[in-house]
Formats: structure tokens, C-alpha cells, sequence
């Protein structure tokens, strides 16, 4: 039986915003595919007036979404018919390292409606139809075909605040139709707020002592001082590079309401700085993706394939 029906799919957190973010940054429509797995969950609640036999027929399915691989552009396995191009999607699935389960694709549409279109139906059932691309689940006597469409759209006209819409949708080729399935965004929600009961920041703001403009202190001009205002200051330009160590002090005390500009300052320093860092991750991370890439072409060099 390869029609499963799905109780809902779960994607984590990290995951959708990176789809969101490559769909955001991308110059036009994109499409790719969905990378995970299906597991079977026995139902929360038993009642002893359940008959024996029905334990198995109360069996739900969930697909998580644990991976995804964006094509940055339109058509990119398929042709404007709906036609899967079978070449085009080995070229795709050669690229993930390790191989991963094909559970189904994603579309991302700027300025239209969130509605699936008729090639994107006729793509996700020609898909669902490939026994080559089907995978055992849990139970043995079950394959689960890549059956799951994802859509992201951005609202039909410009808004202040930039939003995104998506829905996921399965679809059934016993009834060739779209159902649509709820999705379950793992770490978010009341639920999972345990999880971050005993966190502690492993790079907290640093400790330093801020003379105020009161103190005596303040027009002291000695070496020791003036050695340690500049260790203040390069642990401070850890965290907001540019902020000066003598605006703290006007941070501090009765009269700090009136420097509210200067605590945007800081912020914005420290925003600054960690957008720096995110960048530079982000040129790491596409630097070690192209290095797999070259390891993975001298993999299929040297097996012959090439």
C-alpha cells in the first residue's frame, strides 16, 4: 500500500525559515524538493471498550520534512506540461551527500494567490506515481512515494511588514486529488518551552565595571585605569563593535531615561555585529557545500561514472 494518508507533517523551525529565506532572497519563482521520513504513531489515547483489532486501523502517519534542496529557479525537474525529466532529477538527487528519501517537492511563488496550479498538480502526481522513488516505513508492508507539495507565496501587493504564506498539501492517486494536511513546527509552541527551561547563554554580555559621572573615579587619568578601560572596551567590541565604554555610563542611574538614543545605539552595534557573524556562517557553509560538491565529482571520477 503506497497511498498512506498522513496525519500532518512536522518540519523544525530552522528548516521553514531557511526555505522562507532562500524563497525571500531569490530574484524570481523557485522551486525544489523535500527530503525526510515517515513514521508511524500509535494513537495517544487507548480505552479499554476498543475492540482488539482496531489498534492497527487507529495507526496514524506523520511525515517530517528533514531536508530540502532549492533549485533557485522555476522548471528545474520538470517540464511547463507537468512532465517529470527524469534526467534533470538525478542531477538533483546526485547532489545530496548522503543520499536522503524523496518525500516530495516545493514551490515558491511571488505575488499570487496560495493555491496549488494545475501544473503544479500535475507534477506532484506524476511524482507520486514513480515506484523507483519510494522508500519501506516503519511498517514493512508499507512504501511511502514522494506525495507532498509544499507552496510558499508572498502576499499579491507590497506590504510595510514582509510576510509569507505556505500550506502543505498531500496528494491521493486513489482519488488523484490534493488534501490538505496541517503542518507542526517543531521547538515552537507552548510545548516545547521545557526544552529551554535550563539554557544559559554561552556568550553573555561582558562584565564590566562602568564608573558613573558622579564618582570620583571618573576623572581618574592613571595607567592602571586607563589599561583597564581598554580591556573593557575590546570585550565590549565583541559584542558591539564601535559602541564607546564611556557611553555606559550614561546608560546607568536616575538619568538614564534621557539617553534612550544612546541604548538604540548599542543595540544597533550589537545587531550589526551579529549580522556580521551571520554572514560570515553563511559564506562558510557555501564554501564547505561546493567542497562536498568537488569531493563528491572525483567520488563518481574515480568509481567510473564520470
Amino acid at each position: 500500500m503506497d497511498d498512506l494518508p498522513l496525519q500532518k507533517i512536522q518540519i523544525s523551525g530552522p528548516t521553514l525559515a531557511s526555505m522562507i529565506e532562500r524563497f525571500s532572497t531569490a530574484l524570481g519563482d523557485v522551486d525544489g524538493l523535500l527530503f525526510g521520513h515517515v513514521s508511524q504513531i500509535a494513537p495517544s489515547s487507548l480505552s479499554d471498550d476498543d475492540p482488539l483489532g482496531s489498534s492497527s486501523d487507529s495507526s496514524t502517519f506523520v511525515a517530517t520534512v528533514s531536508g530540502f534542496l532549492c533549485s533557485g529557479t522555476v522548471n528545474s525537474f520538470y517540464e511547463s506540461t507537468g512532465r517529470i525529466d527524469f534526467l534533470a532529477l538525478r542531477r538533483l538527487l546526485a547532489d545530496r551527500v548522503p543520499p536522503r528519501s524523496l518525500i516530495g517537492w516545493f514551490s515558491g511563488r511571488r505575488r499570487s494567490p496560495l493555491r496549488p496550479s494545475l501544473r503544479e498538480f500535475s507534477v506532484t502526481a506524476c511524482l507520486s506515481t514513480k515506484a523507483q522513488f519510494s522508500f519501506p516505513i516503519e511498517n514493512p508492508l508499507s512504501n511511502f512515494r514522494p506525495s507532498l507539495f509544499l507552496l510558499f507565496a508572498s502576499p499579491l501587493s507590497d506590504q510595510v511588514i514582509h510576510t509569507h504564506e505556505y500550506k502543505a498539501y498531500q496528494y491521493h492517486p486513489s482519488s488523484q486529488s490534493f488534501e490538505p494536511k496541517s503542518i507542526d513546527i517543531v521547538n515552537i509552541g507552548p510545548a516545547f518551552r521545557g526544552h529551554y527551561g535550563s539554557f544559559s547563554p554561552s556568550s553573555p554580555f561582558p562584565s564590566m565595571a562602568c564608573d558613573l559621572r558622579a564618582s570620583p573615579m571618573a576623572e581618574d587619568d592613571s595607567d592602571a585605569t586607563q589599561v583597564a578601560k581598554a580591556h573593557d572596551q575590546r570585550q565590549l567590541d565583541t559584542c558591539a563593535e564601535g559602541f564607546q565604554i564611556g557611553s555606559l555610563s550614561r546608560l546607568m542611574g536616575s538619568e538614564a531615561t534621557n539617553y534612550t538614543a544612546g541604548l538604540e545605539d548599542l543595540y544597533e552595534k550589537m545587531l550589526s555585529k551579529l549580522d556580521s557573524l551571520a554572514r560570515l556562517v553563511e559564506k562558510t557553509s557555501a564554501k564547505v557545500h561546493e567542497q562536498e560538491s568537488r569531493n563528491m565529482k572525483l567520488r563518481y571520477k574515480v568509481a567510473g561514472y564520470d
